[in-house]
C-alpha cells in the first residue's frame, strides 16, 4: 500500500469553500492553517474534523503570513471571496516564500490569462459553470 504524503497546507479564507477544504484536509491527516480576516468565520470549522490552527488577519500582510508559517507550507490555497486577495497572497506565497503549489479561486474568467502568466494555478467556477451549461444546452438540440 502506497504511503500518502501529508502536507502543510495554508487555506486563505474560511467561508464555505475554505472551511470545507480545511475540514477535509485536516480529517485526511494534513497539517492545516486557516487564515481569515473575520474571527467569526472560524466557527465554520468542524470540531470533530478540524485539528489545525487559525490565524486572524489580512492574508496580504507579511506579518500574518509569517504567523501562519508560510515559509513551511507545501501548499497555499486562496479561497476568499475576493479574487484580488487570493491572487496577491498567491503571488507572495510563490515569490517571497517559495511555496511550490499555489492554487486560487477566481470568479472573473478575464483573470485566467493573468494567473497563467504569473504561474498561479486557478479554478474559475464561473467558467466551469458556463462550460457545463453550454454542454447542457447543446444536449437539448
Amino acid at each position: 500500500m502506497a504511503r500518502t504524503k501529508h502536507s502543510y497546507v495554508i487555506v486563505i479564507g474560511c467561508g464555505r469553500l475554505g472551511s470545507f477544504l480545511a475540514n477535509t484536509l485536516s480529517k485526511t491527516g494534513h497539517s492545516v492553517v486557516v487564515i481569515d480576516i473575520n474571527p467569526n468565520a472560524f466557527s465554520a470549522l468542524a470540531a470533530e474534523a478540524f485539528s489545525g490552527f487559525t490565524v486572524e488577519g489580512d492574508a496580504t500582510e507579511l506579518a500574518v503570513l509569517k504567523q501562519a508559517k508560510m515559509d513551511k507550507a507545501d501548499v497555499v490555497i486562496g479561497a476568499t471571496h475576493d479574487e484580488n486577495v487570493n491572487i496577491m497572497a498567491a503571488q507572495i506565497a510563490r515569490s517571497r516564500f517559495r511555496v511550490h503549489k499555489v492554487l486560487v479561486r477566481i470568479e472573473d474568467p478575464n483573470k485566467e490569462s493573468y494567473c497563467k502568466a504569473v504561474g498561479i494555478d486557478y479554478i474559475c467556477p464561473t467558467a466551469l459553470t458556463a462550460e457545463k451549461m453550454m454542454t447542457a444546452l447543446n444536449d437539448i438540440r
